[in-house]
């Protein structure tokens, strides 16, 4: 296995902290969703949808796995190698 540089080290850094950032804006935005219908639309969150689960449980459950869903692409997304180097 190659020694990367120090600097390829710190590129390497940003890239993963620019991934997790952009991922993290994604999900607040769908999380404040949620915090949104609670504090302006409380009594929308009994209606029924699927499989007769409440909307709060549904909501609940689709941010579970959102979050292992964009997990898994922020671990494909870090493994994958840097596209300014694919240019070279």
């Amino acid at each position: 296995m190659p020694q990367l540089s120090q600097n390829e080290v710190l590129e390497s850094e940003k890239r993963k902290s620019k991934i997790g950032i952009r991922l993290t804006i994604i999900y607040s935005l769908i999380y404040g969703g949620f915090v949104a219908l609670s504090v302006f639309f409380p009594g929308s969150l009994g209606n029924q949808t699927v499989f007769g689960l409440n909307l709060a449980i549904a909501y609940g459950l689709g941010l579970i796995i959102i979050a292992i869903i964009m997990a898994i692409i922020y671990n494909t997304l870090v493994r994958l190698p840097n596209s300014s180097k694919l240019r070279k």
